[in-house]
């Protein structure tokens, strides 16, 4: 049976087995330790059996105008416990949150440009390629803003691409 419920600081101790994919981002303890402060209610985590995680997300809500949003900042999924639909059942829940709660008028994520199998699950649950964003990653591979429009945009201005790709300088937040 899988749990998932709010991150918290023992957790901090608990999942750095989930960050050992080679396309997770990982980050310093401050780092998750601002998230869970500042934006506690996007950040979550996954329980199984015998209180193994399984999997995260975390993020944050940012923006002004209609450029309010929501930002998955990462999501990951202990290899063992994927194609359970475990990240889709995460990016539903940051999803909500940004939709009902915070009244957002999309959801944005990065993901490498490579990472063929994250692109089409974030396809599959209704993301875009908005544009691309020449490398992002560490200064070397690209990546790739996705969006997806929520509730409050109706006419779906959020999610048209942009027409050429930019680089890490031009965007609006970190």
């Amino acid at each position: 049976m899988t749990t998932i419920r709010r991150f918290s600081c023992n957790d901090l101790l608990r999942f750095a087995s989930v960050n050992l994919d080679h396309l997770t981002e990982t980050f310093n303890m401050s780092f998750y330790m601002t998230y869970l402060a500042r934006w506690p209610d996007y950040f979550h985590v996954a329980d199984g059996p015998g209180n193994k995680v399984m999997g995260y997300i975390m993020g944050k809500v940012e923006g002004q105008g209609e450029s309010w949003h929501g930002h998955v900042t990462a999501v990951t999924v202990a290899a063992e416990y994927r194609r359970q639909q475990l990240a889709k059942k995460l990016m539903n829940l940051l999803e909500e949150i940004s939709d009902k709660i915070d009244k957002a008028y999309f959801v944005d994520l990065f993901v490498r440009a490579s990472n063929t199998p994250a692109i089409k699950m974030y396809e599959k649950l209704g993301y875009v390629i908005y544009r691309r964003v020449l490398r992002y990653y560490s200064g070397e591979e690209d990546g790739l803003d996705m969006r997806k429009a929520l509730s409050r945009d109706v006419e779906k201005k959020s999610i048209i691409p942009l027409k050429r790709p930019i680089t890490p300088d031009e965007l609006e937040y970190d």
